[in-house]
């Protein structure tokens, strides 16, 4: 019979059966206790333990619908905001480093200064929502299953001409569980182009082009409730 010995990799045999067992161990622990701390930050209690977001986005959430409604399921701050997936959850968790930052540094402590930078932290999550499709969203609210009899007919109406025109969640649904920024003031990269085929000069800004397109920011069917 073949003996253990000459079954065991080199590594084992250069650092003893010992010693590779302890390495064994300390990465089953290390790798369970990473998991345990990536969890523990994935939930609404941890979104919501600085002042920052519990007294200003998440009193905005608790008056929606993902907040609680008929069925009782809800969808948490990590449901929209970190992707479930392991790398992107990753790179976003990265990401977020620069929240804590800013946290240490009372970028947003008060009302005003939250306010004061609402807009460009909107705009930072529609842009990172339309670059990964609307992922969160779409891993409740999938476009395959969605049965337009059911619907309201504005909804009926835009959801499959959104979908065609390649739209993504975010493009019409901002604001549904935050209160929107005034974005009066944010001024669009690129002009929009008038029907007459002429490029228009100056900035454009947001409530421009819902005027031209004679669109308004879409809400689900049961309505996010006042305060």
């Amino acid at each position: 019979m073949m003996s253990l010995e000459k079954l065991m990799p080199a590594w084992v045999k250069r650092v003893g059966v010992a010693t590779a067992l302890l390495l064994f161990v300390a990465g089953i622990v290390f790798w369970g206790g990473f998991n345990w701390a990536l969890e523990e930050t994935n939930k609404e209690a941890f979104c919501i333990s600085c002042h920052e977001m519990k007294e200003n986005v998440f009193k905005e959430y608790q008056n929606t619908v993902h907040y609680t409604n008929r069925t009782g399921v809800r969808a948490t701050c990590p449901d929209c905001h970190v992707p479930k997936e392991w790398g992107p959850k990753m790179v976003r968790k990265i990401q977020a480093s620069n929240e804590v930052f800013h946290k240490i540094l009372g970028s947003i402590d008060t009302p005003e200064k939250f306010n004061a930078k609402r807009p460009v932290l909107a705009q930072h999550e529609w842009d990172r929502m339309k670059a990964n499709d609307s992922q969160e969203c779409r891993n409740c609210h999938r476009y395959d299953y969605m049965d337009f009899t059911e619907q309201g007919n504005r909804a009926a109406k835009m959801h499959p001409k959104a979908f065609a025109e390649g739209k993504t969640c975010i493009d019409c649904h901002k604001g549904i569980a935050h209160h929107l920024p005034d974005m009066s003031q944010q001024a669009f990269v690129e002009p929009l182009k008038p029907t007459t085929g002429q490029i228009a000069r100056g900035p454009v800004r947001l409530a421009e082009i819902e005027a031209y397109l004679q669109l308004s920011l879409i809400h689900i069917s049961e309505p996010t409730r006042p305060y």
